[in-house]
Order: C-alpha cells, then structure tokens, then sequence
C-alpha cells in the first residue's frame, strides 16, 4: 500500500486524542501509510470552525504526496482492511454516496451534496488534486459559516465535469445487511460530531426538489437531540413517540425496504403488497403478485428477500386453525433474522393456532390485545401486552408498566421495570430455550467441524476462518429453513457465534458455543450488551458476556471461550408453564 496515504487530524482533548490514538493502531496494524496529526484550538473556535481546517489540511497532505493517493477518514472511524478495489481505483474520487445512500438514489434527488465526506480518497490526477485545490481557496476566502463538507461539495462542483468517480456500495459499511454484495464490510463509522447542534446554523447547499427519506433525516436528528437531555425527560419523550405511532412513521414500518425510485415506483407497490399479503395468509395473491414481479423484470436482492419473509407471514398466518394469536416480534432486516422468528415458532407451536402479526412500533390505539416473547424489544411493550419473557437491550428506552407481565427475560430487565414503576416479576427466562422441544433433533456423531454464525450486524466482516470453521446464515424466518438451520448446526462438534440466540440454542440441545464479539466492533450490535447477562442469570446460569476476539479467529483458544453449561429442565418447565399461561389469557381476554 505505499500508493496510498490516509491522514487526519484530532483536536487536543481527551476524547479525541483518544481517538486519534486508536485510529493510529488501527492504520498500523494494517500496514497502511498515513499521517495523523494533534492540533491546538483557539477556545473561542466552535465546533463548525474546527471541521473547516479539514479542508486546507487536506490540500496540504495532497501537495506533500503529489504521486500518492490520499484519503481522508473521519478520526472517530476505523478501516478493518482496504478491499483491493479501492488500493487498485483509477478513478479522480472514490468515496460513500452522501448518506450512504444506495446506487438506485445517486446524485441531487435525495441530498443537497454528493458525497459522504467521512472517508474518502483523491486521486493523483491535476483535475483531483485542482478540486481539493479550489475548495481550500473558497474555504479561505469565504465569509460564510460552513463545515469541511460544504467547501468540498463547492469544489466537486466546479470540477465534476473532468472528473472521474466511483461511488463505494453503502453495504461496506459494517451494519449494512444485504445480500446484493460479495463486497466486504470493511468501514467502521463513527458519529460523535455536533451536527445536530449546528443543523441550520450553517451554509448549505439547496436542492430543486423536495429532500427524500424525511423519516432519516428525523430519527437522526431526534436521536441526536435525545442525547442532550437529561435521562428521564428522553424516555418520556421516546414513550409519547412509541405510543402515538410517531417511531413507527420514523423506521418506516411499512415500508417494504425496496429502494426508491422512479423506475421502482410500480415495483414497490407491488412489493408492499407482497408482503401485506403475507401478513394477511393471502397465499394465493402473494404468489400471484411475486410471479407477475419475477416475471417481468430482473429482481432484486431486496425485492427477493422480501418474497421470502411474505411466505413465512403467510406461513403462520393461514394456518389450517379456527383459532389466532396476535404476537408482536421484530421482524428486520429481511428476510428475517434467526432469533427474533422464533417468536411467531414457539407460540404457534404451544397455541396449535395461526398468528396475527403485530408491529412493534404500531401506535397503541391500533394494536389488540397481544403477546411480547422473544426478543429485546420491551420498549414497544403496550398497556394491552401480555408479556412471556421479553428482555431491554439498554436502560435508554422507558418500559409501559401497565402490561400484564409474567415473566421478563432476566434480572437486569425486571429491576429496570420495577424503577420504572412497574411491577415486581420474577419469574424468568428466554422462551428460546424451548426450541430443543419444540424442534427435538437428536445429537448423534458430529462432523469435526466448527460452524461459525455470525449476527447480522457483523455481515461480511472479513474474518479469517480455521480451515475446519464453516458459515451458516443466520437470515432465515420460515420455519422449515429455521429447522434446515437447526439440523445442520448440530452436526458440528461447536459453534462460534456473536449473535445471542444461537448461543441460546446451543445451549438448549447441549451443543459447546464460544460468544464473542470481533476486535473493533464491540459496539456495532444494537445496545448496551446487557442482554448477555440477562439472559444467562434469567436462566439460572453464570453471568455471561461476549468474549473479544481478534478476526484472525486461527488465532483464538476456544478452550478460553468454550461454554458448555446446559439449561437445566426445570427452567424449561417454567418458561413452558408461562407461554401456555400467556397463550390462556390472551384467549380469555378476546372471549370477554
């Protein structure tokens, strides 16, 4: 890599010099020429001055290094590699769609810029370096009070039309699911600038049309303004958005996750009503509408995916029953993540009925009467839930006190209810540990392999394996591929795995399992980690935590990570005895 050189710069406080520093180690871990600077700040210079140095502090590194490529990367995000086609790009510009929007939106039709200015490269060309040239003249001579990105976007500007560019798929970011890349994760973003606090404060560039993806642009800025208040105001705050409905018009529930588009326009409903189907256990039209999709044009991952987790909708939903529940469960990304479609499994399995999907993020006054299981998702729990083990993912969000709870997932979720004022619960445990019941595959000879199963935020994070570790997918929702998985993943003699519900799994058929998180991704599944934990002692075990391990996983001891703890049968009775209690009583509720 001595073509290229990645440099920036860190201010001198304790945060970001921390920063600057693990930046630093991470650049010389992977061998790559840079040059990261400590600078000292006026104390009368704010947080948008600070950001505007980037851009004569780039056009200097470009001047030193007239024969090196240079890329600039935000100091709070880290590289896990440098694919080689980005080492091998001929192109002017390389970086994110701004937004890290994906390719079916490039351009002005949903931003103000074009580019994500949070890592980014130059090429060595007089046109590249003449557009990092002018955007530190304009930087220098403008009045106006602006960010690094504006200038930058003044410079692209004038230059775009002798520049050559390419845009790097969103889905290299870590925490970007999909399937329609074999490119890998390799950009770790970090978000600890103030652009909240300064949002209209600043030059920005205007737009003919009307901005899209409304629903982004709030969440980000309600989260950011969460942030600043103090903790018990914020949860307030976020329980009024649950329960009018306005979270579930900010993550855009509805929507199928197809991009947008005006080519896609058509194609999206039909997408949306795909799925509606689904949910309906209309079978026939859903497969009518998915064959006249596929026939008439090249699907796309996304469209595809959203088929798949319409049938296993439909699944559930046309069960050959007189009887229904209704369950809430969280059911992204498509087409469904392992863990949280063991949900609408467990309870048709002990109800022998249909289920009646409820969106967590529904608007109180539109949701029925309902069951809450499995999952971290007690921040949608409503007055009218009943409540079998459920657990927080953190102590961020306030939890409804008026459910109808018997049990919670763990300790750490019932002390959290009870200082919220809820009720004092405690009986616990995961219904997931009742997958060996309800699916009981026998453990036989194994095949002297280790199975690795990954969470979905870890998606195409380039890891090197033992030559005797396989993948499995943990995407799957229909139950017959959730059986499929279940089938292969007891053949092997162990499991890796980051994502917590195939620990649960393994430690419900008995099967070793080493939890682990990945060296600079501590932070990248949603949370605090206090899942981990609340699971393990809910059931009775020694608190548990992901172990960190390197991405070389040659390199890890699995004698260090192994657990081999089994769940005891006696806390599968319990957590049995609470679904059938739970399934009673939502039936008594709909017959009064």
């Amino acid at each position: 890599m001595r073509d290229i050189i990645v440099c920036s710069f860190y201010t001198d406080d304790d945060y970001y010099r921390t920063h600057g520093k693990e930046l630093e180690e991470n650049l010389i871990d992977l061998g790559i020429n840079h040059r990261l600077e400590e600078i000292s700040i006026d104390p009368n210079l704010d947080w948008v001055d600070i950001c505007r140095k980037k851009v004569p502090y780039l056009n200097e590194v470009c001047s030193q290094n007239p024969d090196k490529r240079v890329f600039w990367i935000d100091v709070d995000c880290r590289l896990l590699e440098i694919p080689d086609f980005i080492i091998s790009s001929s192109a002017d510009i390389i970086g994110f769609q701004r937004g890290f929007s994906p390719p079916i939106a490039i351009g002005y039709r949903n931003h103000t810029r074009f580019w994500e200015p949070c890592f980014w490269g130059v090429g060595t060309s007089s046109n590249a370096r003449r557009m990092i040239a002018d955007a530190a003249e304009a930087e220098k001579s403008s009045p106006l009070k602006a960010t690094d990105d504006f200038f930058f976007e003044e410079g692209w500007r004038a230059n775009a039309d002798a520049l050559t560019f390419q845009v790097i798929p969103s889905a290299c970011v870590v925490g970007k699911q999909t399937s329609s890349t074999s490119h890998p994760a390799f950009f770790v973003f970090g978000s600890s600038g103030n652009v909240a606090e300064y949002k209209g404060t600043t030059a920005q560039h205007l737009n003919e049309q009307r901005p899209k993806w409304l629903r982004k642009q709030l969440l980000n800025i309600g989260k950011k303004m969460l942030s600043l208040l103090p903790k018990g105001l914020s949860r307030n705050i976020i329980a009024t958005s649950d329960q009018v409905g306005f979270t579930h018009y900010l993550l855009g529930y509805n929507r199928s996750g197809v991009s947008d588009g005006r080519s896609q326009t058509q194609r999206r409903d039909i997408t949306n009503r795909i799925l509606r189907s689904g949910i309906n256990g209309e079978i026939e039209l859903l497969e009518e509408l998915a064959d006249d999709l596929c026939s008439n044009s090249i699907v796309n991952p996304s469209e595809l995916a959203t088929i798949e987790v319409a049938r296993s909708f439909g699944f559930y939903a046309s069960k050959e029953s007189e009887r229904y529940l209704d369950l809430s469960w969280w059911v992204r990304p498509f087409p469904g993540n392992f863990g949280d479609w063991l949900s609408p499994l467990l309870l048709s399995h002990y109800g022998n009925c249909k289920i009646s999907f409820q969106t967590p993020t529904a608007p109180d006054r539109k949701t029925p009467p309902h069951i809450v299981a499995v999952g971290s998702i007690a921040r949608f729990i409503k007055n009218n839930s009943i409540v079998i083990g459920t657990g927080i993912s953190s102590y961020e969000y306030p939890i409804e006190t008026q459910a109808k709870y018997l049990s919670v997932r763990g300790p750490l979720t019932a002390d959290f209810l009870r200082s919220c004022g809820g009720p004092n619960v405690d009986s616990f445990g995961d219904p997931a540990v009742l997958i060996s019941r309800v699916i009981p595959l026998k453990r036989g000879e194994t095949n002297g392999r280790i199975a690795l199963v990954r969470h979905a935020s870890h998606d195409r994070v380039p890891l090197k394996l033992p030559k005797n570790c396989d993948e499995l997918d943990i995407l799957v929702s229909h139950p017959d591929l959730i059986n499929d998985f279940l089938t292969e993943l007891i053949k092997y003699d162990e499991v890796i795995t980051s994502a917590l519900h195939v620990l649960i799994c393994c430690q419900s058929y008995g099967i070793p399992c080493s939890l682990v998180t990945f060296e600079g991704l501590e932070d990248s599944i949603s949370g605090t980690g206090l899942k981990y934990p609340d699971y393990s002692l809910g059931v009775g075990l020694k608190e548990l935590n992901p172990m960190v391990v390197e991405r070389d996983l040659t390199k890890i001891s699995l004698e260090k990570t192994r657990q081999t703890e089994r769940i005891d049968e006696t806390v599968k009775d319990e957590v049995e005895q609470k679904l059938l209690e739970g399934i009673r009583r939502i039936w008594d509720v709909r017959t009064r």
